[in-house]
């Protein structure tokens, strides 16, 4: 008697039965390899930085180690004269300060040294017989120059957990320091095809025989997948030897046993009758409500699935991808993202081409009512901005910009980029990277660009929330005041998120006894700066306002040397750069170096009110609510406190 189908369920009903079976579709385990083993891996936690990188502020052309205020008045009539007191080579550090009037010869990777905050390149100089050189062209702060950590600092979350490791993330791996990676165990997987008329490909092929197209084809398919696949052969329509041979696989240790053929309801429908044998009757599906791919059979036996798929090979295809793709990818921890090219608006004028074809990374971010590419502008030996990049914008030899606003095509990196779930742009944060950790959801995208960057990315409806640490220094208050600035009242709310205290970083026993502001303005303590726009540099430039220093480039050494982050300026300090910055806490205990408590910031979050009923936005705010994290918070990142109004609308 023929065997007819079950009851037909949907592709989703059929995950839902595997997930209730199998007690929770989720990642088989991990384990440690080596970071050159690691390509196709899914990273099972998220990766740190061991190192800085660059590891030290360094050249990035050949020429000459200044102090920029040096350079201010050159030009090509009216050249500046600077003494070279030495020689910086790659690997061979110069030894001593550069102070006003004095240079150091430097080439392209070399260590920069103390006291200079720019390189001049060769091409602008002439050298004289004396030990002299003339500078035809000044020089701004930074300028050719790699700064410590400007790619990663120590401590930094480099790669988050979920990842894919593609080349990109092998350089990420390696340029940080990381010699072993914490991956997802691969899905070890059986491949057999079945039936009497399948032989192998490349034989001669007798009337009424066809060549096996898809065991190789599901078993590269599972090999892309990521998964440890083995392809076991053809198997005749014989019952017995069927059971034997996919009875063997299961014990075997594999995770997933796939076969193709002999699945229709009928005579021939063999593989429904092993399935149920071996799996004790436990046969899930028996019949997708698809076209192509009905006669498809699911089974559990054991703690391992069975999965039988149509003989014809678009139906085996198409069920897999519909099927066995998400069920691998879920078990090896990857999320499946989708593939797409787009036209985007561009978020900032960008310089670019003039003679040169030139790539800038993008990032990608979808508003309500376009796609946003937001540049990232960085040295050329960066890696982290790979990691992070969506696209590639291409400029043209005959470019000289591209405008804010301008229409865009980008080129992405990767097919599997799809639309974040939650988009955070504004000043980085330790307790930001903490909370979306917390919140365990598959893609988010954290711009780091500063908190006024992220207020405009509020307005502009780029951002669902923007992490903020704004003073006012007129009422002394803490980032509510934006919303009146930028005309948000009533368009978007501040959600209260923690305090975090700040204060002076140095060395450890503070060798140079620094306490106060006042202190700075003294001749040998070196500072290192925060980058305009970033709630610790308003900060400082409020408190030295109060003591009545005007001009602070000026009389305090170090302060037009900026880092754009937290862990920036604890590395600065860390290696001697710098006597003195202002950074966390909870930055400062992590690299070993004093604290002196100056003060408590707000951290708090913008968030456009037409974001608030958003999923990934409601979870965001009950997590930062949660008691559990707060604690978690308090315990974790020393110097961070919850308040009473943590988690809820305060302004707006």
């Amino acid at each position: 008697m023929a065997t007819v189908f079950h009851s037909l369920v949907t592709v989703e009903e059929a995950l839902e039965l595997v997930d209730k079976s199998l007690g929770d579709l989720k990642p088989l385990g991990t384990e440690k390899i080596p970071v050159t083993r690691a390509l196709g891996r899914t990273l099972a936690e998220n990766v740190l930085a061991h190192t800085s990188a660059p590891p030290f502020d360094r050249s990035t052309v050949d020429g000459y180690a200044v102090k920029a205020s040096d350079t201010y008045t050159a030009s090509e009539e009216t050249p500046v004269i600077l003494e070279v007191v030495g020689k910086a080579v790659v690997g061979v550090p110069f030894e001593g300060d550069v102070v006003e009037g004095k240079c150091v010869e430097i080439a392209t990777g070399a260590v920069v040294p103390r006291g200079a905050n720019a390189v001049v390149m060769v091409e602008f100089t002439k050298k004289l017989a004396d030990g002299k050189i003339l500078v035809y062209r000044p020089v701004s702060p930074n300028e050719n120059i790699a700064q410590t950590g400007s790619d990663v600092s120590a401590g930094d979350t480099v790669l988050r957990k979920g990842t894919v490791i593609t080349p990109r993330e092998i350089a990420v791996l390696t340029s940080v320091g990381l010699k072993e990676v914490v991956v997802y165990r691969k899905v070890r997987a059986a491949v057999f095809s079945t039936g009497d008329e399948i032989i192998e490909s490349g034989a001669a092929l007798p009337i009424g025989k066809i060549y096996d197209v898809n065991g190789p084809t599901l078993t590269a398919m599972m090999q892309e997948l990521g998964a440890e696949v083995d392809f076991m052969g053809i198997l005749p329509d014989d019952y017995g030897l069927m059971v034997a041979k996919i009875g063997e696989a299961l014990r075997s240790g594999y995770d997933i046993v796939v076969t193709s053929g002999s699945t229709s309801a009928g005579f021939g429908d063999i593989v429904y009758r092993i399935f149920r044998e071996l799996s004790g009757g436990k046969v899930l599906v028996h019949g997708l409500r698809v076209k192509p791919g009905k006669p498809t059979a699911l089974a559990v036996a054991g703690g391992k699935l069975l999965v039988g798929l149509p003989g014809f090979p678009l139906s085996a295809m198409m069920v897999f991808q519909k099927l066995v793709k998400p069920i691998v990818e879920t078990l090896s921890g990857i999320n499946p993202k989708t593939t797409r090219t787009v036209k985007a608006r561009l978020a900032l004028r960008v310089e670019a081409g003039k003679g040169k074809l030139e790539m800038i990374p993008v990032q990608i971010i979808n508003t309500e009512k376009e796609v946003v590419a937001y540049p990232l502008l960085g040295q050329s030996g960066s890696t982290h901005i790979l990691s992070i990049a969506d696209g590639i914008l291409e400029a043209p030899e005959n470019r000289e910009f591209f405008d804010e606003g301008e229409e865009v095509e980008i080129g992405l990196l990767s097919e599997r980029i799809r639309p974040p779930e939650l988009v955070v742009i504004g000043s980085h944060c330790p307790g930001v990277d903490l909370l979306l950790d917390e919140m365990n959801i598959a893609d988010v995208k954290v711009v780091n660009v500063g908190s006024v960057a992220g207020w405009h990315a509020v307005k502009s409806g780029e951002a669902d929330i923007a992490g903020t640490h704004l003073l006012d220094e007129k009422t002394g208050v803490y980032n509510a005041y934006m919303l009146e600035r930028l005309g948000l009242k009533g368009k978007a709310v501040l959600v209260r998120g923690y305090g975090r205290r700040i204060g002076f970083v140095t060395q450890k026993g503070n060798p140079k006894g620094l306490q106060t502001f006042e202190d700075l303005l003294r001749g040998d303590v070196m500072m290192v700066n925060r980058v305009k726009g970033s709630g610790i540099r308003t900060f400082i430039d409020i408190k030295l306002a109060e003591i009545g220093v005007k001009d602070p480039v000026k009389h305090i050494r170090g302060y037009d040397y900026e880092v754009r982050t937290h862990t920036g300026v604890a590395a600065a300090v860390a290696q001697g750069r710098a006597d003195v910055g202002i950074t966390l806490e909870a930055v400062a205990r992590q690299q070993d170096l004093e604290f002196i408590p100056l003060a408590e910031e707000l951290y708090d979050f913008a968030v456009p009110k037409q974001r608030l009923t958003k999923k990934t936005v409601e979870k965001f705010i009950q997590t930062l609510s949660n008691k559990t994290f707060q604690e978690k918070l308090k315990q974790t990142l020393p110097g961070y406190r919850p308040l009473t109004e943590t988690g809820t609308v305060v302004e707006g």
